[in-house]
Formats: C-alpha cells, sequence, structure tokens
C-alpha cells in the first residue's frame, strides 16, 4: 500500500497494466458516454441559442435566482454546449451543479484551506498564458502528497476557480498542461480519478480548451484510442500526446507556447519552476480580489432583489422549491410561487454598479471580466 497515495502498487507488467486500463477505461465510460451529444454536434443561429437559453432558465423557475451568477448567458450556454443544446438534459445538469454550489460553496476556499495539498506543486496555475491568451493549468499526477481523497478533490476545486477567475475577458475555456514526470501505477486512484472526472465534467462544462499529456506512458495513447469510440469529435481532439524525445509532437508545444515562458520542464526556455512561497504570495493576493469581488457582488444583487421585493413582496425559495422546481410543473399559476425576473448582470454591468465598482477599485482588481459570472 502506498501511504502517501493511499493507494495499491502494481507492477508495471503484463495482467497489472491490463487490469488498470480496465478499470480506467470503465471510468472513462461511465463518466464521458453520459455527456456524449444526440448525434452530430448541432450549430444555431443566435436567435435559436438565446431562444434556448430562456428556455433553461424557465424550466430552472425560482432557481435562477438563487445563484443568478451560474444562469448568465455565457454559463447556460455552455451547459447546453455540453448537452448538444438538449435543453432537458442541460437544465438538469444545472440544477445539479447549482445545488452543488450551494453545498460545496467552491468560491469560499482559500489558500489556507488548501496550502499543505499544494507544497509538491501537483496542481498551480502557471504564470504564462499560450498563445491565444488562455490561462494554463499545470497537473503533476506524478507528485501526489497527500492521501485525503476530500482534500485532494478541494484543492482541485480551488484551482479550477482560481483558473476561472484568472480568465481574460474573450477567454472562458483554459489549457491543461499534464506532466507525468514521476508517475508510476501507484499514482492511480481510481476513487480520485472518477471523482475528478465528475467534476470537471459536470460542474465546470465546456471549461477546457485543450489538455496535454506530456510525456506520459506509451501505453495511455493506446488506451486513447480505445475509448475514442465514445468521445465526440470535439472532445477527442482537445487531448494532444506530446513527447520531449519526439520532434514532431514538440511542434504542438511551439505553436502553443511563446517558448521564452515556456517551463524548462516542457521544453521551453525558462528555468524558472514551481515556487511554492511565490505561488503562496500570488494565491493569498488572488484570494482577496475573489472576496472583494464575491462580497461586491452579492451587494449589486440583494441591492436588485429589494427593489423588485417591494414589487413582488411573496416571493420566497425555500429548500423543498430547490429540490422541486425543475423535476414537476405546476398545475396553475395559482399553486407556484411567483417569480422574480431579476435581471442577470454580466460582469462587466455588475462593474457599472456603484457599490461594486467601489469596493473593487479598493481592492485592487483591475481585471476586465473577473469571471463571476462564467464560474461554471
Amino acid at each position: 500500500m502506498n501511504h502517501v497515495s493511499g493507494t495499491v502498487h502494481v507492477d508495471h507488467h503484463g495482467s497489472s497494466w491490463s487490469l488498470c486500463l480496465l478499470r480506467l477505461v470503465n471510468c472513462v465510460r461511465m463518466n464521458i458516454v453520459k455527456s456524449k451529444g444526440n448525434g452530430v454536434e448541432k450549430s444555431l443561429s443566435f436567435e435559436e441559442q438565446k431562444a434556448k437559453i430562456n428556455e433553461v432558465r424557465e424550466i430552472l423557475g425560482p432557481m435562477v435566482n438563487m445563484l443568478p451568477n451560474l444562469c448568465s448567458d455565457a454559463s447556460v450556454s455552455r451547459y447546453l454546449r455540453a448537452r448538444n443544446w438538449n435543453v432537458e438534459k442541460a437544465s438538469k445538469m444545472l440544477k445539479e451543479s447549482l445545488k452543488w454550489r450551494l453545498e460545496y460553496k467552491p468560491e469560499t476556499i482559500r489558500w489556507d484551506d488548501v496550502a499543505h495539498e499544494a507544497e509538491t506543486g501537483k496542481i498551480y496555475r502557471a504564470d504564462y498564458l499560450d498563445k491565444n491568451g488562455r490561462a494554463v493549468l499545470v497537473m503533476r499526477p506524478g507528485f501526489q502528497n497527500t492521501s485525503s481523497s476530500k482534500g485532494q478533490i478541494r484543492y482541485l476545486v480551488y484551482c479550477m476557480e482560481n483558473a476561472i477567475f484568472n480568465l481574460a475577458a474573450n477567454q472562458e475555456q483554459m489549457v491543461w498542461l499534464i506532466d507525468f514526470q514521476g508517475w508510476t501505477m501507484g499514482s492511480v486512484s481510481i476513487k480520485v480519478t472518477r471523482e475528478t472526472a465528475h467534476i470537471l465534467q459536470d460542474y465546470y462544462p465546456e471549461r477546457l480548451a485543450l489538455g496535454i499529456l506530456y510525456n506520459p506512458p506509451r501505453i495511455f495513447e493506446s488506451f486513447w484510442k480505445v475509448v475514442r469510440p465514445f468521445l465526440e469529435h470535439k472532445t477527442y481532439k482537445k487531448v494532444k500526446f506530446v513527447y520531449s524525445d519526439n520532434t514532431e509532437s514538440q511542434k504542438i508545444m511551439t505553436d502553443l507556447f511563446e517558448m521564452d515562458k515556456l517551463e524548462s520542464a516542457f521544453g521551453g526556455h525558462n528555468p524558472a519552476g514551481f515556487d511554492l512561497n511565490k505561488y503562496a504570495e500570488k494565491m493569498k493576493e488572488d484570494d482577496q480580489k475573489m472576496s472583494a469581488f464575491v462580497e461586491s457582488a452579492s451587494s449589486v444583487f440583494f441591492q436588485e432583489q429589494s427593489h423588485v421585493s417591494v414589487l413582488q413582496p411573496e416571493f420566497s425559495v425555500t429548500e423543498h422549491q430547490l429540490e422541486s422546481s425543475s423535476d414537476s410543473s405546476p398545475s396553475s399559476d395559482a399553486e407556484s410561487p411567483r417569480r422574480v425576473d431579476t435581471k442577470i448582470l454580466s460582469a462587466n454591468e455588475m462593474k457599472e454598479q456603484p457599490n461594486c465598482k467601489n469596493t473593487i477599485a479598493e481592492s485592487g482588481v483591475s481585471h476586465p471580466l473577473i469571471h463571476m459570472n462564467d464560474f461554471a
């Protein structure tokens, strides 16, 4: 037993490889097949997309007002794209995300809560972007340093929230750079792998622009070809295999990154590696900005709610409504709670609100978007 990762060590040969691959295939099939769209990916006009976005909001009903930032056009659109514009499936997916965010409260996780998970640099946001201006999340599964699956998932969620928070105004996706240095079969925890796939797929849909597997075991590429029939073409194309000893695959890195900024561990010219102390300072600064924005965004929303409640004071959302609002249809208008059609502000609109603008200015947040509306 590996007392660091809590997983069972197996050798790299024969039946051990086969057993592990079968388990991984089953895990991938379970977590990816259900996200596969119905046939060819749909191409809709702007008007058609907007109509479907509104349909999703109508199905969710009063739940929309519980976390309005989760129901912005950009956010709902990602859920619809993840379900190939199937309104019912996207609504169900979004409802589950809303319930998860209300319970898990990912936006409240702070560096001090997860700092021990980061000590080896197993996941971190790079201090450079790709050539398209997208944030880069470095993942090193071979650097696992803890045994708590809950702690590992919590740190993953923290890193995702931070990467999204730092996306540029014209971006909603990121690049994952997965380094297999130090990886062995003993690094594999099926439980954590399954939960990671669930979290990333169901609660952060359409956030991955490209996943680069850097120096993985060669058998991984064969495994990827096995699961290809279960994936949509666009999903399959998002994963690239790069090997430091293969000039052709290295071209993927030169096409995607400025080599002077890319770390030498990935074939770049930047000798700097992960520095825990410097990274901690950067994360603490981001935590302060995040707290300021969450606080100011909430203030804007409650001001809007207060204004509306004067007109419709009888509206309220209960836990029962959270559980049942998208699972049943009201038999009459009189039996259903009156919905507040609160305007769902974009990030830029939020920043135009006086309180929000002042709070952000005081906190030093000058980023053009601050993706609270796009967090899911």
